[in-house]
């Protein structure tokens, strides 16, 4: 596979975004491994050999959840198990129960 480090580097320049949101497409390897200058990339980009990757959408949908169950005056964070361990109380039952206690 040839590297194609140069490539998406212009690219992202000249898109105007990050490397990662460049698409390079996998059938024309040959043809974008050519262009070597910002002028080649722009005309790659101008045949749809290169593109912008469109926006990830970042969902509110648990934030609003949340929000809701907020205002009924629910604030719990964490899991059951996070909250009270059912570890810890089982130790602190076999600690009293082994350890000898003073009876007065």
């Amino acid at each position: 596979m040839v590297s194609l480090k140069l490539q998406k580097r212009l690219a992202a320049s000249v898109l105007k975004c990050g490397q990662g949101n460049v698409w390079l497409d996998p059938n024309e390897l040959n043809e974008i491994s050519m262009a070597n200058s910002r002028q080649n990339i722009q005309k790659l980009v101008k045949d749809g050999f290169v593109i912008r990757k469109p926006t990830k959408i970042h969902s509110r949908s648990r934030a609003r959840r949340m929000k809701d169950a907020k205002r009924k005056g629910r604030k719990r964070k964490g899991t059951r198990e996070a909250r009270l361990p059912t570890k810890v109380p089982l130790d602190e039952k076999d600690a009293k129960c082994s350890a000898p206690t003073l009876k007065v």
